[in-house]
Parts: structure tokens; sequence; C-alpha cells
């Protein structure tokens, strides 16, 4: 297992991974290819990469709204939320060391709560469909 150091650099790297494996997965991959043509795939990485290096190391580079860019998405259910965090934990499994692993993670969760928060919880509302 390729162990790397988290820094920016790591960051990039696990990063540009991850986000390969989800453009090719079942699920997620229809999703992103229908929000970002492939000559976006760039700018979306680098705010990517500022999302996560504000969120890990403070450097409050990112200026967006995460909240707002899934939501407008309008087809985002649990399922996909549960998809894309368990191809966060196999990715950063594989990639670091399990002490940092776990620190990924930890925050993947705690920011994937808070967008489901958002996006699904609306008291009185039905309950969210479920992608078959």
């Amino acid at each position: 297992m390729p162990e790397q150091i988290l820094d920016e650099a790591g960051l990039a790297g696990f990063l540009d991974a991850f986000y390969a494996r989800v453009r090719r997965d079942a699920l997620l991959g229809p999703v992103f290819a229908a929000a970002i043509p492939d000559p976006d795939w760039p700018r979306h990485m680098a705010a990517i990469r500022d999302f996560w290096s504000s969120v890990l190391f403070r450097t409050g580079r990112y200026k967006g709204n995460p909240f707002g860019r899934h939501a407008a998405l309008g087809v985002l259910t649990p399922d996909h939320f549960a998809r894309w965090l368990g191809l966060f934990e196999e990715s950063a499994a594989e990639r670091f060391d399990p002490a940092t692993a776990a620190v990924l993670v930890e925050r993947a969760h705690r920011i994937g709560d808070s967008l489901k928060a958002g996006l699904f919880f609306r008291p009185g509302a039905p309950p969210a469909r479920e992608v078959p």
C-alpha cells in the first residue's frame, strides 16, 4: 500500500485519483457527466482541491457554496451520498495510512451529513426516493 503524506501534493493526488474513480462509477458517473462537461473538469478539480485544502489545512482558498452547487443539481438522493462516501473511504484507505485515512473519512462524513441534512431533511415532506 503506497502511503502518501497528507500535504497539499498528497491531497491533490488523492483527489485526482478519487474523482477519476467517481467518474467511472455506474451511479455517480452519470450525475457528474451531466453537471460537468469534460472541458470543465480541470476548473472543477481546482475548486475541489481548494475546498479540501480549506477543510483540512484551513487555507481559506475555497470561496464557493457547496450546498448551493449540490442543491442545484436536483437529482441527488441519499444513495448518491452513500456511494460517494464508500468510494472515498476505499480510496483513502488505499492511499494513506489508517490514521490519516480516518481523518479524511471523518471530515467527509461530517460534510456529507451536513449536505444531506440540508438537502433531504424537510419536516413534513415526503421521504427522498431511492435510486434502484
